[in-house]
């Protein structure tokens, strides 16, 4: 995989709870932050819970979600192995790797990080969405005891599962959720030291409006209309600076590019729709 530029990292993190601080200290921090709002925005996720019947249809209206998923097991497997908490294995190059994989609608990503060896979690705000990523994955007897999914929210999941995972995906979701610097201080506090935070998301451009909103769900037809709202896309250089204040650098951004005709994404050094955000978890927080 070619590597791209890396957008200019802030020096000055901030540390949410510090190391050194009592367990009690840090967990009535930790809840506090919890009670000033939620990740759910529940217009969207009642949106994408009517989906649940279509969902699964490789040229539906989730086409392009679908085949961007060689770019983003491509993404985690070999940041992964970057980083070193995966060694090359042709066969199961996940293997003995703890993903959770947040946002997971129906398992169109959650499934094949399961077959390449990852212990999947699934997690998703939608029950429509959970109940038919467990139904599909019931048909698949290799998936068995390697993903699992739960109806939950990541900032109800997190208490109970901090440092638990080698990596957090939060692929196509960060742009639908309703507390974005919540949503990433939930994701950061579930990693283990280390850890590794993949987000792909929408930068917030003219470009971006034009082509994900105005071009894909009004002319090309190639999501649902009312997929997306502008407002809550997001540049690279502020979820560079979020992630960072929850106590991870930024390692790797790339842009995406997503040919219609071929329905077919490639990397590209071009981020101004939509982009690829690889952190890591620092091993002092």
């Amino acid at each position: 995989m070619k590597s791209f530029k890396i957008l200019p990292t802030r020096n000055t993190c901030m540390k949410f709870i510090s190391r050194n601080r009592s367990s009690e200290t840090s967990k009535y921090v930790a809840n506090n932050v919890r009670s000033l709002g939620s990740t759910v925005d529940a217009k969207e996720v009642e949106f994408h819970g009517k989906l649940n019947t279509t969902w699964w249809d490789t040229n539906g209206q989730l086409r392009a979600l679908h085949s961007m998923n060689p770019l983003r097991v491509q993404f985690v497997r070999d940041g992964l192995a970057n980083t070193g908490i995966i060694k090359t294995n042709r066969s199961l190059p996940l293997q003995g790797t703890k993903i959770l994989d947040i946002g997971c609608g129906g398992g169109i990503l959650s499934e094949p990080l399961a077959r390449i060896g990852a212990e999947v979690i699934g997690i998703d705000s939608s029950k429509e969405l959970i109940d038919l990523a467990k139904e599909h994955a019931s048909l698949d007897p290799s998936l068995s005891g390697r993903v699992n999914y739960i109806h939950t929210t990541i900032e109800e999941f997190e208490p109970e599962n901090a440092q638990k995972f080698d990596a957090v995906v939060a692929s196509e979701v960060l742009e639908h959720v309703a507390d974005q610097k919540l949503f990433l201080k939930c994701c950061s506090d579930t990693l283990k030291f280390g850890g590794s935070l993949f987000v792909t998301t929408l930068n917030k451009t003219v470009p971006s409006w034009l082509g994900a909103i105005v071009a894909a769900e009004h002319v090309l037809k190639l999501v649902p209309t009312g997929t997306h709202n502008w407002n809550k896309f997001i540049s690279p250089e502020e979820v560079q600076r979020l992630v960072e204040t929850c106590g991870l650098k930024t390692k790797l951004i790339h842009g995406m590019l997503y040919n219609p005709l071929k329905n077919e994404w490639s990397w590209s050094s071009c981020a101004v729709i939509n982009y690829a955000l690889h952190a890591i978890k620092h091993p002092d927080q």
